[in-house]
């Protein structure tokens, strides 16, 4: 035999050994271990916290005036059971509450503010009340923000401001009574800490025009009745808290709840890309503004007031009304994902309930980033469904060792469990959101949930299983396929609708045996959400 045919042979024994090899270990690779939920229906861990639903955010008060934006309070109300709105502009000029006449004397005017206001009362919601922004005629600079022309600068003469805001929540105690008006909250001003959102007078600091402005709103408000809550100071992130707290310490002034804001977003590469879009970038810690959330117990524990509530007035993903993570499925386990970790607080404040916002203008197209939970259009998004299916959940909680998902049981025996995967979609890369969710992400399989429920009453149930994920009440990425267009013709619109209508993926009925032991296996991929439900029948 020849060496060349010698030395072929060899190559190929090799070549071959080589295969056999990569096949073995692969065949000796364990797959990733399925992953167990597991609770027993007697083994209640507490009351299920509703944190996520006592208060949402809309953009200005005006906007309200509009039937579609209460449209769709109303849906957001009926199937989440948000508690309270809070908004920007309640002083704004284009409601006309504050003039002066041609002697300079004030007028008031509150027929428009009354009209939002009578409407949230109509449908059991109450306002989580922002006072601010500064009216024209009141104003002691012209510094101004949005398309809407808010002004953000202190009165031109405190005496006028507390008799404003006096006048205002005495009309709201005579209209709605003291009991309810109890029940509200007031918070001084929007992110005072932000240059963009509070001009202060030249000879002053920002933050000690701001402690000027709060005493003297908190005073006038507190003059109607001493049990009416306040509270700031509303900041761009936890700014200025332990210093607001001693300043009202020392100075006796009135403070009841902590406000601050919290947005998902971290550092990367600044400017905008080739299409002129801001480079915005999701903090590789996926749980930082639940992290942020939970900065300020341990400030306020050591306070001279520790026994303050927080309030998270604002958040999301992101602080841009351009972003499409807020479009995107990745929204609908990333909303879980701060929620569960944020359960003691006094509330979760998401940004905002609707793509009806309007502070850069009028939205251009269907889908351009809005924070709403629903689009211009109607639509509901993913996100909508993250806070649909916590509120599906019963109202106790059973004691469950994963720690992203809920199992939950109601007063009619029926069993409910929430389990959602959350995975940065860009992997090791560092992609800015607009290159990132202005294209389908198609996600890869994770192990599969095994959920298995033990001591349940036995007898027949019926199972429904929703999900979101790609394609899976994800009316963005139809939306994406159809190329994104600008506007949409009504047969779309009622596509999308259709995509997105929360209709169960299964329907079944099932029987529990004499064991009282139950369990399936649910596939998942990444950023999927499954909500399973197992109620009652009536037995045969």
């Amino acid at each position: 035999m020849s060496r060349d045919k010698i030395v072929s042979l060899k190559s190929t024994a090799s070549l071959c050994f080589l295969l056999l090899a990569l096949v073995f270990a692969s065949a000796q690779t364990p797959s990733p271990p399925a992953r167990i939920v597991s609770a027993d229906y007697t083994q209640v861990k507490g009351p299920k916290s509703t944190v996520y639903r006592r208060c949402v955010g809309a953009g200005r008060l005006a906007e309200g005036l509009r039937t579609d934006w209460q449209d769709q309070l109303r849906t957001c109300h009926q199937a989440i059971g948000f508690e309270y709105l809070r908004c920007h502009g309640l002083l704004q000029d284009e409601l006309g509450v504050y003039s002066e006449d041609a002697k300079g004397n004030p007028v008031y005017n509150w027929q428009y503010i009354d009209m939002v206001y009578d409407f949230l009362h109509s449908i059991g919601v109450r306002p989580f009340v922002e006072i601010g922004f500064m009216p024209k005629a009141l104003a002691s600079q012209p510094n101004t923000i949005f398309w809407w022309n808010a002004n953000v600068s202190p009165p031109k003469s405190y005496d006028r401001w507390d008799v404003l805001v006096t006048a205002l929540v005495k009309h709201w105690t005579e209209r709605y009574g003291a009991d309810e008006v109890r029940q509200w909250y007031f918070e001084i001003w929007n992110e005072p800490n932000y240059p963009g959102f509070f001009a202060p007078k030249a000879e002053s600091t920002r933050r000690d025009e701001y402690f000027d402005l709060y005493a003297h709103t908190a005073r006038a408000v507190k003059a109607v009745d001493p049990a009416y809550r306040v509270g700031g100071p509303a900041g761009a992130g936890p700014a200025w808290i332990p210093e607001l707290i001693a300043y009202c310490d020392i100075n006796k002034i009135p403070l009841d709840f902590i406000s601050f804001h919290s947005y998902g977003l971290g550092d990367g590469p600044s400017g905008l890309d080739v299409e002129g879009h801001q480079r915005l970038y999701l903090d590789r810690n996926l749980d930082s503004v639940s992290v942020v959330a939970r900065s300020q117990n341990s400030v306020i524990a050591k306070s001279p007031m520790p026994g303050l509530p927080v309030h998270i007035t604002e958040w999301s993903a992101s602080y841009s009304n351009h972003d499409p993570v807020h479009d995107s499925y990745f929204e609908s386990p990333y909303i879980l994902e701060q929620l569960r970790h944020t359960e003691t607080l006094g509330s979760m404040s998401y940004w905002t309930f609707t793509d009806i916002f309007e502070e850069s203008g009028p939205p251009k197209t269907p889908f351009e980033g809005g924070f709403g939970l629903i689009n211009l259009q109607g639509i509901k998004k993913a996100a909508f469904f993250a806070y649909q299916f916590l509120n599906q959940l019963g109202d106790d909680e059973l004691v469950n060792s994963d720690d992203r998902s809920w199992v939950c049981r109601d007063q009619s025996g029926g069993v409910q469990a929430l389990v959602y995967d959350l995975t940065d979609p860009r992997g090791p890369e560092q992609i800015d959101n607009w290159d990132l969710f202005r294209h389908p992400i198609v996600p890869k399989d994770r192990p599969p949930v095994k959920l298995r429920l033990t001591s349940l009453p036995p007898g027949p149930y019926h199972l429904s299983v929703t999900r979101t994920g790609f394609e899976e009440n994800d009316a963005y990425s139809a939306y994406l396929k159809l190329g994104a267009p600008s506007q949409l013709t009504l047969p779309q619109v009622a596509r999308l609708k259709a995509l997105a209508s929360g209709t169960p993926t299964e329907d079944a009925d099932v029987t529990v045996d004499s064991s009282g032991q139950w369990s399936r296996d649910f596939p998942m991929r990444d950023n999927e959400v499954v909500f399973a439900k197992l109620t009652p029948l009536p037995a045969k």
